[in-house]
């Protein structure tokens, strides 16, 4: 997949990518028990020199706004019971319909006190830090303002994957789990994944081992770059607050990769781990003591996914593209083959602006192609059946000189 305009990496302020080189830690080798005495300092922890800056400047962001403690009687704290979605079922699940690939509604909440954050929000109601952001442009992630509508975008289109255990989906940014034992329900939650030179890889998998408190070993490019900033990693960090784990930890059986819990859940749907999957500490406790061994790991990269709802309506959705797992992929060829696949031989009337429009802007937004969803006007000239775009695209896709064995 060739990077172009539907590939656009998450554009982060000086601020925000500051915070994200706070918040990467390591994706660790997890010893039976912890044997170093004591921490010797918190940014040891952390991968990036500036970590600490970054902490110090989320406090600034937050103190903008500071005002007296006493808040409203009705405001919820991001350290209390998190809040779920209208929904008659526990924070991050959701009914599997009869008909349809989409799960969850889209929803808002207005911003009550002052010092709420977007990401305190996202927290208490199961989005993540890159979903919240996309889903609300324009609007400050750390000082929204009392009073600002917050859109939280909490419908689902399902991965078109075998809907068995846990499937991750990397560009998204999302874990689904379908518990055995509840054939109708499927679980979401998102995850921090790894960034660009520790990409977390693609494939099935299994869970293997589940451990409480884990001690958390630094891998050694990790020590070695402490020790060049002269501020050497403890070779083991044990169990409790300032463990990057996190109090709960999932292994897979990629050797070297969990799934795991954080002591910075503000970092919660960014790629900022060394390729390990973030949880909130709350979504992995509750994971944790639920999922069965061997439990099957499905791990995807589907920026594009297309689906259709219990009404008939055809829809879709995009996600910045991941580069390491590009390739040679025409974004939106690969767009219409999926739309092809979903809908069946016989092809429907898209709306080919908005297909391009979900390519070129991969913000997450759920569009309509077609059915009682669908805008009702559109240009005769872009509604085209997909089975011919699909047909044109793979000519223009061709290599023009026939003579050159295709290289």
């Amino acid at each position: 997949m060739s990077a172009n305009a539907a590939h656009r990496r998450l554009t982060k302020t000086p601020a925000v990518t500051l915070l994200a080189a706070a918040i990467s830690a390591a994706c660790l080798t997890l010893p039976a028990t912890a044997t170093a005495a004591s921490l010797q300092k918190a940014s040891a922890e952390n991968d990036k020199a500036d970590s600490q800056s970054a902490s110090t400047l989320l406090e600034n962001a937050r103190a903008l706004t500071a005002k007296s403690k006493a808040s409203s009687a009705d405001q919820t704290s991001a350290d209390e019971a998190p809040a779920a979605a209208p929904n008659d079922l526990p924070r991050g699940q959701f009914h599997i319909p009869d008909e349809g690939d989409v799960v969850g509604k889209h929803y808002t909440v207005t911003v009550k006190d002052q010092e709420q954050t977007l990401v305190d929000i996202a927290r208490q109601h199961n989005i993540g830090y890159e979903e919240m952001r996309m889903a609300n442009p324009g609007v400050s992630l750390w000082v929204p303002g009392e009073g600002t509508e917050v859109n939280l975008p909490s419908r689902y289109i399902l991965p078109d994957v075998k809907r068995e255990g846990i499937v991750i989906n990397l560009s998204e940014l999302r874990l689904y789990y379908y518990p055995a034992d509840k054939p109708n329900i499927v679980e979401t939650y998102p995850v921090s994944v790894g960034r660009d030179e520790f990409a977390t890889p693609v494939g099935v998998t299994k869970t293997t081992v589940k451990v409480k408190d884990p001690a958390w070993a630094p891998p050694a490019s990790m020590r070695r770059e402490a020790a060049e900033r002269g501020d050497p990693a403890p070779k083991v960090v044990p169990a409790g607050p300032d463990n990057p784990l996190g109090r709960h930890a999932i292994l897979l059986g990629l050797p070297s990769y969990l799934i795991h819990g954080t002591n910075r859940p503000e970092g919660v749907g960014m790629r900022v781990s060394r390729g390990c999957i973030r949880m909130y500490p709350e979504d992995i406790e509750s994971l944790y003591k639920r999922l069965p061994g061997s439990t099957r790991v499905n791990i995807i990269d589907a920026p594009f996914k297309a689906g259709l709802d219990s009404d008939g309506s055809l829809l879709v959705q995009s996600f910045p593209q991941l580069e390491e797992n590009s390739g040679d992929f025409e974004p939106l060829l690969n767009a219409l083959e999926i739309i092809e696949a979903k809908t069946g031989e016989q092809g429907v009337e898209v709306d080919y602006k908005r297909v391009k429009q979900a390519i070129e802007e991969p913000n997450g937004s759920i569009l309509a192609l077609s059915g009682p969803q669908a805008e009702a006007s559109r240009e005769g000239d872009e509604n085209r059946n997909t089975a011919t775009l699909l047909k044109n695209l793979q000519l223009k896709s061709q290599p023009a000189d026939k003579d050159d064995d295709g290289e």
